[in-house]
């Protein structure tokens, strides 16, 4: 199924597809992948939706954090097999789908220059794993799991797990769960800092995330995608790598209101007004 094209750019009030619902509240965009039936697994409409809308808020001013959730009880549980068993029995067996959708989401996720929350609700699983260790903070529940379920079906890691995993937990903790591929439960998840938070209800789980997602949106949103960018660099770079990143990300940061009225306001001892530019 093609995923419907909306008339509007994603961050319009109330706008839908069929498989992503796209909800603004103030500058926070909520992103709900909407297949609760199937657990909200991957299909070809769910990914180009997604990809494209990430595609869209990335440049979309007026949104200043993003909220990714799954509707139902599951966050995702990664591609579905149901409709990539048909593709398999028709004989295209390359997963051309990892270069044409989930890398793409993958890289918008990594580098979006606005804070992304997961809201982590139930199972996440696969790819639907991958995409959350990816945002810039993950809220979990107790009933919230985490599955690398590649070798599972006899596949290696996609969507950046490769990437993510160990820069979390480490090389040899990243190789134990991607090769055991068994469920993390929901405390030893946030003890491993696989969820960034954990609440005492699942039913808590979005709204903690969009209230932090908030609270991110009223702060300098050029400087934290600065800090984003530093940190890319510096997790893998030289520490001259390392600097020029920060002198480049400084001169871009020293330029913007946000920085002229923060000085201002911390002079003055008034608490400053951030509007994300």
């Amino acid at each position: 199924m093609t995923a419907i094209q909306p008339p509007h750019p994603p961050a319009a009030n109330g706008l839908r597809t069929e498989s992503l619902l796209v909800d603004r509240t103030g500058a926070v965009v909520t992103l709900t992948l909407n297949r609760p039936e199937a657990m909200n697994a991957l299909t070809v409409d769910l990914k180009e939706a997604l990809r494209d809308t990430l595609a869209s808020l990335e440049s979309d001013k007026s949104c200043r954090a993003i909220v990714l959730a799954g509707a139902g009880k599951a966050f995702c549980v990664g591609q579905d097999l149901r409709e990539h068993e048909a593709q398999l029995e028709s004989g295209r067996t390359d997963l051309d789908t990892v270069r044409v959708h989930y890398n793409p989401i993958a890289q918008r996720l990594a580098s979006m220059p606005k804070p992304v929350v997961a809201a982590v609700r139930g199972a996440a699983a696969g790819a639907g794993a991958s995409f959350a260790l990816l945002a810039d903070f993950r809220i979990g529940g107790p009933k919230t799991s985490i599955l690398m379920a590649f070798a599972n079906v006899g596949l290696a890691g996609d969507s950046g797990v490769s990437w993510s995993l160990p820069r979390i937990v480490g090389h040899a903790r990243a190789l134990e769960l991607l090769l055991l591929a068994e469920p993390v439960r929901a405390e030893r998840a946030y003890e491993m800092g696989l969820l960034s938070q954990l609440t005492d209800d699942d039913e808590q789980v979005l709204p903690v995330a969009q209230a932090l997602a908030e609270r991110l949106a009223a702060g300098p949103t050029v400087a934290y995608g600065a800090i984003k960018r530093e940190l890319s660099i510096g997790d893998a770079g030289t520490l001259s790598d390392a600097l020029a990143a920060e002198a480049q990300a400084q001169a871009i940061c020293g330029a913007t209101a946000d920085h002229r009225a923060a000085v201002s306001a911390f002079v003055a001892k008034q608490k400053p007004v951030f509007e994300g530019r």
